[in-house]
């Protein structure tokens, strides 16, 4: 039997077939049997009337006597019994998804409830005169009258600006606007360079078939090497070769190279130093949109602060989701928490695919465990947060779209007529509803909390660690807000040229 699908939201189903109006009638007469088996998991019970079972038995064999063809009779002229002889398991078996169908919506609507996941459904014995009882298991939220979410004490990070960093992301665009010559004199290969290499590979003494390759460019010191290849060719000069031996962990995305020892043999071909453009208005011209350097300079500085206001947010967002999660308790629907898990591990995936970091299967599968705990977490405070929008009454009205529409016109450099058609398409929408709603109950929570902002330099995480990924320690939404706005501080441009993939409103303060 096909499984059924969920009830709608709202309570709105389709399960109901043509042929089902009797059915239907039936359905409110059906008894249903409500049962939490666990604080996310209800059991539905389920008995539909003797006559309805009947009903759909008889309507069953009609429509098969219509269109059976068997050998002896004309068609429609088959004896019910010989009907019953060749096909009473087919029968049974559409019989029974045919009741579920059309019985199921209704029982889940009149007990109010709305499936998270797919209802497993487990029939019980069938027969034509008699009642028939089944049952339908499916996730729920849990019931959270109470939320503690009051008197947090959060850390704000620094969101100053100083000359320092403004002149780090501008040597960065020097960095990026660089040119490469060949040296007026010969040398040896020094970080910054930029090499072209004719290499092979051999493991145990054997060359390595597709371990090679000719013609490779390279810029020594930027990690784009393992750095035994990039410390053996640093020092070399061209038209040599070297040597470098390089070991093969147990996580090499080859499974041919694991534990295994190999040596790169490296022609140095070509070797080009690089140029740094001045910082001078002709740089700022290069870069686009800026006449002057002073102009240049005053967009960084901008970008920063934007950059910085969006992790500051991002880092009180993540102790909000801890405190939420320390001071309450209640189950989550593993359904809900094996989804974020996997949104999760994909974005981070794509983050260390985008800066060319390689990974095994065995590597992808303990970093989605690794962030088995932090999805759940997630999911807790999402269901948390929701409980205290509900209780507050919070609302996001037409000025709210509104307002978000306009910010992500500004932030995607489109015209907010060409947003307003796009989000009006309900799943865009009610993802801009999600996150206009979610700032608000953000906002709420830490007008009600006590925040202590941090000198430049402290970390506002307790254990001290080194600052993570955002996409692996922040929600997605805000992970992907300060990643663009870093962006946009190292590559400033025009406004109006500047195009986004980014579809999400900035947090207003």
């Amino acid at each position: 039997m096909a499984p059924p699908r969920a009830a709608e939201p709202g309570g709105n189903t389709s399960y109901l077939h043509p042929a089902g109006v009797a059915l239907s009638r039936a359905a409110q007469t059906m008894q249903v049997t409500a049962e939490r088996i666990s604080p996310v998991v209800m059991q539905l019970s389920i008995e539909v009337p003797a006559e309805a079972v009947k009903t759909e038995f008889e309507r069953a064999y009609q429509a098969l006597e219509k269109t059976a063809h068997i050998k002896g009779f004309r068609k429609g002229k088959t004896p019910r019994e010989v009907l019953k002889k060749l096909f009473a398991g087919q029968v049974k078996n559409d019989v029974a998804n045919n009741l579920v169908q059309n019985t199921l919506g209704t029982a889940i609507s009149q007990q109010n409830v709305q499936p998270i996941n797919q209802p497993m459904v487990q029939v019980g014995t069938l027969e034509s005169k008699t009642a028939f009882g089944y049952k339908a298991i499916f996730e729920v939220q849990p019931d959270i009258s109470e939320v503690v979410f009051e008197g947090f004490e959060l850390k704000r990070p620094s969101m100053a600006v100083d000359d320092d960093m403004v002149a780090k992301e501008l040597e960065g665009l020097q960095q990026r606007f660089a040119r490469f010559e060949a040296p007026a004199a010969a040398r040896a290969a020094k970080a910054g360079d930029l090499v072209t290499i004719d290499f092979t590979l051999a493991i145990d003494g054997k060359d390595v078939k597709d371990g090679g390759a000719e013609g490779v460019q390279l810029e020594l010191g930027s990690g784009q090497l393992l750095p035994e290849l990039d410390t053996a060719i640093t020092g070399a000069e061209v038209g040599k070769t070297v040597n470098a031996e390089a070991s093969f962990g147990e996580g090499h995305p080859r499974a041919d190279f694991r534990n295994k020892n190999g040596v790169f043999t490296v022609k140095l071909v070509e070797l080009k130093e690089k140029i740094l453009p001045t910082a001078d208005d002709e740089l700022a011209k290069s870069v686009g949109g800026f006449e002057t350097l002073v102009e240049l300079r005053a967009d960084i500085h901008t970008k920063l602060e934007k950059l910085h206001k969006d992790r500051a947010e991002l880092a009180l967002a993540e102790q909000i989701v801890e405190f939420l999660n320390t001071k309450n308790s209640c189950d989550v629907p593993p359904s809900l928490v094996d989804a974020q898990r996997q949104m999760m591990q994909q974005e981070f995936l794509q983050q260390l695919r985008r800066s060319g970091q390689r990974f095994s299967p065995d590597q992808a599968r303990q970093i989605a465990s690794s962030m088995q705990v932090d999805a759940e977490k997630k999911v807790r405070a999402g269901l948390l947060m929701a409980a205290i929008a509900k209780k507050n009454e919070f609302k996001v009205t037409e000025e709210d779209i509104e307002n978000g529409m306009k910010e992500l016109a500004e932030e995607s450099g489109q015209n907010v007529a060409k947003i307003r058609t796009e989000y009006r398409e309900k799943q865009k929408r009610d993802m801009l509803v999600g996150m206009i709603l979610e700032d608000k109950i953000l906002d709420f929570i830490e007008s009600k909390s006590t925040i202590v902002d941090l000198a430049k330099g402290e970390d506002w995480r307790t254990d001290a660690k080194a600052e993570e990924p955002a996409a692996e320690k922040a929600e997605a939404k805000k992970a992907d807000k300060a990643e663009k706005a870093e962006a946009k501080a190292e590559k400033p441009a025009k406004a109006k040229a500047e195009k986004s993939e980014e579809k999400k409103p900035a947090k207003k303060k």
